[in-house]
């Protein structure tokens, strides 16, 4: 007789072990996933990336909803910080304030219109012009 095994089938403590032993791995094998997962506010695919000198504004869009976020290009130090979401025919849904390395999300409900990215760090902004979502 094996042990960990009784009358050919494995104990508790075995199948435990295995199943610990089988977590740590998976774990350890997708160690990026996660925190990829956590790292991005916005669900869905992202579709534009507008850069400029202090930062940028990621873009995704997720079945018509765009998402926006404004990143400092060297975080850490607390500056003014926006980002601005329009739907063409619609206001701009916008954050602004200060922050120490993101702003944002905002997000519309654009469906197939034209939408306008804004986005600033300090003295420095960028903006998308109009694209289709």
């Amino acid at each position: 007789m094996d042990l960990g095994e009784t009358h050919g089938r494995p104990t508790a403590a075995l199948t435990a072990l295995a199943v610990l032993v089988a977590s740590v791995l998976i774990g350890l094998l997708t160690p990026g996933s996660a925190a990829a997962a956590a790292a991005a506010p916005c669900a869905g695919r992202k579709v534009r990336t507008v850069t400029f000198s202090t930062g940028s504004v990621h873009v995704y869009n997720n079945r018509g909803m765009v998402c926006a976020y404004t990143v400092q290009k060297r975080p850490g130090a607390n500056k003014r910080m926006s980002v601005s979401l329009q739907a063409r025919g619609h206001r701009p849904r916008q954050l602004a304030g200060d922050r120490t390395a993101r702003i944002g999300p905002v997000d519309v409900y654009a469906g197939h219109r034209w939408v306008l990215v804004r986005g600033s760090v300090g003295a420095g902004s960028g903006s998308s012009g109009w694209f289709r979502s």
